[in-house]
Parts: C-alpha cells; structure tokens; sequence
C-alpha cells in the first residue's frame, strides 16, 4: 500500500486541498518520526518542524504545536489554560483522540475535536513542516495558514 493510500494520510490530504488547492502531502524517502529526523530528511532547521504533542489537561486533552527545537514547558501550558494539572498522553490516548499514532501526529485531521495552541516561536520561520499521517509524510505550510487551518490559538507554552 502506498503512503497517500493510507487512511491517516488521506484525512490530512483531503483537508490541505479543502484549505488550499496548493497545499499536498509530501512524501519523505526517510522517516521523519522526529524532529531531527524530519529537519534532516527535509534540509530544513529543526526550529521549522511543527512537534504535535498532546497533552492530558485536567479532564480532557489539547494539542500543541510546538518548534522541533523547543521544549512545551508544562508551567507555562498550565498557566495560559488555567489547570492544575498537565501530562502527555500516552501513546494509547494518542491514538484515540487524534487517529494518528506517534510520530506522524498532524496538527489537522483529528477523529475529535480537540482544543489547539501553537507556541509563538513557530513564528520565526518563513515554512513550517508538519507530519500529515504517518513518520514518512510531512506537508509544508507558513505560520498564518497553520494558524487558520488548526484555528489554533497562539500563546508562549515552550521553555
């Protein structure tokens, strides 16, 4: 089965061409289940990769798009949501919420609704890349399209 044939991706694929006509799928020969990965595989910075980490707050759960060179800082992610408590979700819950599994989490295209919040740092790259479904599929996009497509709010959450 080819990656665009798979469910997850296709959910993402179809969204990009909803938004935007211009934007699609991009396949790597490489895994970019990581930042790192995906910087390397894309010649980018890793600061240009979007990390999608969800996070368990209180009684439900929020994505947070964050830069593959940052840290989510779990003060500040309790402070702007005001929460007492905060913690990644397992790979599990990952799975459930979003329909995709770790390591190729994209910010859109979730089976729930779930709140977004994408760090201020993203900000800084002219293209941004984020996983669309799966660790060899990543879709490139600017930080105000990001910001519209997710309806994300954007805050300081990383150290």
């Amino acid at each position: 089965m080819i990656l665009l044939d798979k469910e997850a991706v296709k959910r993402v694929e179809e969204l990009l061409k909803e938004f935007d006509q211009k934007l699609s799928v991009i396949i790597l020969d490489n895994s970019a289940r990581t930042a790192l990965e995906a910087a390397s595989s894309l010649g980018c910075e890793v600061g240009a990769i979007v990390k999608s980490l969800l996070f368990k707050t209180d009684n439900s759960f929020t994505l947070f798009l964050v830069s593959g060179d940052k840290r989510a800082s779990l003060n500040k992610i309790k402070k702007n949501l005001i929460i007492k408590d905060a913690s990644m979700a397992s790979a599990d819950e990952v799975k459930k919420i979003t329909g995709f599994t770790i390591g190729g989490v994209s910010p859109i295209g979730h089976l729930n609704k779930i709140p977004i919040i994408i760090d201020n740092s993203l900000e800084r790259f002219e293209n941004l890349y984020a996983a669309a479904g799966h660790p060899n599929c990543v879709f490139k996009i600017d930080f105000t399209n990001l910001q519209k497509i997710t309806k994300g709010l954007v805050k300081e959450i990383t150290e």
